[in-house]
């Protein structure tokens, strides 16, 4: 069982940054695979980033490469995803979710446990 708490989001204008959080807690963390997912309205959940609990891997969608980075602190059990230059696009409410298996996946129904969600709403 995994429980995720994220946090971060807010109203922030094109060019600016965010950082957003994903706390989790777990009975074990051995090959946990944490990745952020965004959904729009009126479209699909998108899958966005992710890392491998030990931080050695990471994934990004082609769309974020080089804006967003995603981070691991271990003492704090959080992950982060570092987003820069936000642009309108990036609007969505984004969610951490977690898997076991050590594989990076980039499919929502990969993942087994999801958090809450956090609204990042970026303006023109």
């Amino acid at each position: 069982q995994v429980q995720l708490v994220e946090s971060g989001g807010g109203l922030v204008q094109t060019g600016d940054s965010l950082r957003l959080s994903c706390a989790a807690s777990a009975s074990t963390f051995n090959t946990l695979i944490i990745g952020w997912f965004r959904q729009a309205p009126g479209k699909e959940r998108e899958f966005v980033a992710a890392i491998s609990w030990t931080g050695r891997t990471t994934n990004y969608v082609d769309s974020v490469k080089g804006r967003f980075t995603i981070s691991m602190d271990n003492a704090k059990n959080t992950v982060y995803l570092q987003m820069n230059g936000l642009k309108p696009e990036d609007t969505a409410l984004y969610y951490c979710a977690g898997r076991f298996g050590g594989v990076m996946r980039n499919r929502s129904p990969n993942y087994d446990y999801w958090g809450q969600g956090t609204q990042v709403t970026v303006s023109s």
